[in-house]
């Protein structure tokens, strides 16, 4: 299905889910929502990029505000960037799973682009969960995918610091599942109980603490919204992708199948680019960093931020430093 309305810009001081830039919604399935966004700088002539976002959270904190937003910073650059949202899952997506996610919604995203864009091949960028999406659809689908960009994503999840590993590793997920969906706002506790000194209570301590500037405080409350904004997950899925990622860790082991197909990273060949945070307390840097002995590509680069997991997408210096890394790799392929 093809849509041709555009989403406005909000106006300053209203609600931010939507994200921050103009974009067109190009397509849609279910839910699910493809968007491409409007250009803001004189567009290159270069592969569209499609950003991949994780199913546990809202993507708009890729574009939360003028100053602090990846989205425009890639387009700042002049990238042609594509953006899924996975919208809401209810009742009906309980049985859906990672499969439904990869072959069918990410595919038909990705086929898409390709189409209208009279494309053979497009540029991913998936980021922490979205990343190990597209890891499996690149692995899948190596014909379709041109170059890979991932960013705080894991990709061994038995690292010694994998604190959410070490968590969930003796959960009955199917209990928890129980043919059904995983709360959203279980999920959200559950991120925070791993820091929950810094992520529940030292982060409003600093906030009374500084200076009582609007900028700021609103800037707060627009995170603040987007990590209380926690879809539901559907269950099928999520019990596959805690059982065979967390628990098994069957991606860096080389024995992942999905619908019966082996993923298997040592035949990625592509160019690939991965996007770390030293200081990510969700997706340590180790877990990202095992993605260079699991690949066949000749082509790959690991770039270091000392940055946290959110700090990828909103601190001043992610602005600075991120976009340019991207669009100065994807420019040299």
């Amino acid at each position: 299905m093809t849509v041709a309305s555009v989403d406005q810009a909000p106006a300053a001081g209203s609600d931010r889910a939507a994200g921050c830039s103009q974009k067109e919604l190009v397509w849609q399935s279910g839910k699910l929502r493809l968007y491409r966004y409007r250009p803001i700088a004189r567009p290159t002539r270069g592969v569209p990029l499609l950003v991949v976002y994780a199913l546990v959270n809202r993507p708009y904190m890729m574009d939360l505000q003028e100053d602090r937003s990846l989205i425009r910073g890639l387009l700042a650059e002049g990238l042609d960037v594509y953006l899924i949202d996975w919208g809401y899952p209810d009742g009906a997506d309980r049985f859906t799973t990672l499969a439904d996610y990869i072959d069918q919604h990410l595919a038909g995203c990705v086929q898409q682009v390709l189409k209208t864009r009279r494309l053979r091949a497009v540029n991913l960028l998936g980021v922490c969960q979205g990343g190990v999406l597209s890891l499996c659809f690149s692995a899948l689908h190596p014909q379709l995918v041109r170059n890979l960009i991932t960013m705080v994503t894991p990709v061994d999840f038995h690292t010694p610091a994998d604190l959410l590993s070490k968590w969930v590793s003796k959960i009955d997920v199917a209990a928890w599942v129980n043919d059904g969906n995983v709360s959203g706002d279980a999920l959200n506790q559950l991120f925070l109980s791993l820091m929950p000194f810094r992520l529940t209570q030292q982060k409003y301590v600093d906030l009374l603490a500084g200076s009582p500037d609007r900028a700021r405080i609103e800037n707060f409350m627009r995170v603040e919204q987007w990590i209380f904004d926690s879809p539901d997950q559907a269950g099928a899925a999520f019990l596959e992708f805690v059982t065979w990622f967390y628990q098994e860790n069957r991606l860096a082991q080389n024995r992942l199948e999905i619908a019966g197909r082996k993923v298997d990273l040592r035949a990625l060949r592509l160019p690939m680019l991965n996007l770390i945070g030293k200081r990510d307390h969700l997706v340590p840097p180790a877990a990202s960093a095992a993605l260079q002995r699991l690949v066949g590509s000749s082509d790959y680069t690991m770039l270091e931020f000392d940055l946290g997991h959110i700090g990828m997408y909103i601190s001043a210096r992610a602005q600075r430093e991120v976009p340019a890394a991207i669009a100065n790799w994807l420019a040299a392929r």
